[in-house]
């Protein structure tokens, strides 16, 4: 696309793909949140949407991620992927930043169907967006955060030398939840799988670079 080459800008990893989503892509990954994304007893998210109505969920899911590119400026933006895997769009991947061309701090956040989980996705998922980050956009620092009772996000962040950066206390559903803040910096990130990046410079005044 000429006017937005962000749809043409691709993330590869041995086992991945990540794309921006086209309107078939969304079909495909409000799928997956109907099919479930977590233990319904636990919730992993500070804002609560997959207890909306499984009648309304997946509309709830198109309409955020299109509303996600709708908002997109160059000082405030997020890249909000698309995770492919043998041919089956199976969950997202997001990195965002608020003026990053001074800040050079990107955040990250991310979902996976549930029968996809447990075989290191997440990690090789989160790992592209790292590189992209500190290799393609040149970042200096990653900051992301997870529930306390999320061992399996938290793990992610280990494996990919994040450290612990404070806590954050919260309400979700009606109870007080606490969420460990972490911070990776560029020089302790080492990328865990090959990542390939297609389209990247058409986009960097769109990420607010030059």
């Amino acid at each position: 696309m000429r006017h937005w080459p962000v749809f043409n800008l691709r993330l590869t990893t041995p086992r991945l793909e990540l794309r921006m989503p086209s309107l078939e892509d969304l079909d495909e990954l409000a799928d997956r949140a109907v099919e479930g994304v977590h233990d319904p007893d636990v919730m992993p998210f500070g804002v609560p949407w997959t207890d909306a109505p499984a009648d309304e969920l997946p509309a709830n899911v198109v309409r955020f991620q299109l509303g996600v590119i709708a908002r997109w400026q160059p000082e405030r933006w997020c890249c909000n992927f698309v995770v492919v895997h043998e041919g089956r769009v199976i969950g997202t991947q997001d990195l965002s930043a608020h003026g990053f061309r001074v800040t050079r701090e990107v955040h990250t956040g991310s979902w996976l169907g549930r029968a996809h989980q447990g075989k290191g996705l997440g990690t090789e998922m989160r790992a592209a967006v790292l590189h992209l980050a500190f290799t393609g956009l040149g970042a200096l620092t990653a900051v992301s955060s997870a529930y306390l009772d999320n061992p399996a996000s938290l793990g992610v962040s280990r494996k990919l030398g994040y450290r612990p950066d404070g806590l954050i206390v919260d309400e979700v559903r009606g109870k007080r939840a606490v969420q460990q803040r972490l911070r990776l910096d560029r020089a302790d990130f080492t990328d865990p799988v090959p990542v390939r990046i297609d389209g990247l410079e058409p986009c960097l005044p769109l990420f607010g670079l030059t």
